[in-house]
């Protein structure tokens, strides 16, 4: 990519989205165009050709996907397979038809089998079972892995496929039930301390294992993937870390400078036992993260905070 060449980022509001779109501007790019849902709905095809064709980007960041976690991905399952599935293939062929040079497809970690080996490698993709609470955006998003790979041998386009890991950062969404579990853990204790609850209670065991990457991190890996990665293989990105649900609350708790305690519902559903990437190949292209998960929750919770001071 030139300074000047015409990035269209797809999913520009969300949290990834909007942190492409600050990399971008930091790094001196100058010709970006973004629009909001009210003005360009990604859903329908029609639409999506008409802005392709009018706009001729060069460069497509595909962030664009309705997200949500466990509660979210599991009661709204149709909407979670048919808006990803509708949003990725309006994109995909539009880029194709309109001479897109290079495209970034932004999937989930979640496309991995629920039983997988540790860490994750990028091929063990279709080897076994998905996790059933979010079995329809996991096959939305694998889905549009194959459409990359399809584009590419049918017409030898250079559409690559990113998959992040667990993300947090500037711009979450802190909603109490449709949230993902690192900010839905911010707001939960925040509220608690607040309001002096005694005692926050966390859904499922506290034992599954998860890995988090602060989002300003996956920004500047997916810029620099964009620059050096033209492979039809997807990637992973990550921290090659995981914490337990457990331990996660405990350094929001201390981030927080909450004194109660914690209650685990082990009634309520863990999902995946465990989700850790294997980000080797990335590591190999020269990539590393460089924010802590602590400094990350500092951050986010600042974060947290100014859209609560907006929000009163």
């Amino acid at each position: 990519m030139q300074l000047n060449d015409k990035i269209y980022i797809a999913g520009h509001r969300g949290m990834v989205g909007g942190a492409i779109k600050r990399k971008l501007e930091k790094d001196g790019f100058s010709n970006l165009i973004y629009h909001n849902s009210s003005s360009l709905d990604l859903r329908n095809q029609q639409q999506v050709d008409s802005f392709f064709e009018e706009e001729r980007p060069a460069y497509v960041f595909l962030a664009a996907a309705k997200v949500g976690g466990i509660v979210a991905n599991n009661t709204f399952r149709a909407d979670f397979i048919y808006e990803n599935l509708m949003i990725e293939a309006n994109i995909i062929h539009a880029a194709y038809k309109h001479n897109v040079s290079k495209l970034m497809f932004l999937g989930s970690s979640c496309i991995y089998p629920k039983m997988a080996p540790q860490p994750l490698k990028e091929e063990y993709l279709l080897t076994g079972t998905l996790e059933y609470t979010n079995e329809p955006y996991a096959i939305a998003k694998i889905a549009g892995i194959k459409l990359c790979e399809a584009y590419r041998d049918q017409y030898g386009c250079n559409f690559i496929s990113v998959m992040p890991t667990n993300l947090y950062g500037i711009g979450d969404n802190y909603h109490p039930q449709n949230s993902h579990v690192l900010p839905a853990l911010i707001r939960r204790i925040h509220e608690a301390k607040e309001n002096n609850i005694p005692e926050v209670t966390i859904w499922g065991t506290g034992t599954p294992r998860r890995e988090f990457l602060y989002s300003e991190d996956l920004a500047d890996a997916c810029v620099f993937l964009m620059q050096t990665y033209n492979e039809k293989a997807l990637i992973n990105v990550g921290v090659g870390e995981d914490v337990s649900i457990k331990e996660l609350a405990h350094m929001v708790k201390a981030v927080v400078g909450y004194n109660g305690g914690f209650v685990f519902d082990s009634s309520k559903p863990d999902g995946t036992p465990r989700k850790l990437m294997d980000v080797n190949k990335l590591s190999s292209l020269g990539w590393k993260h460089v924010t802590s998960l602590n400094r990350g929750i500092e951050l986010a919770y600042e974060d947290f905070l100014k859209k609560e001071l907006i929000r009163q």
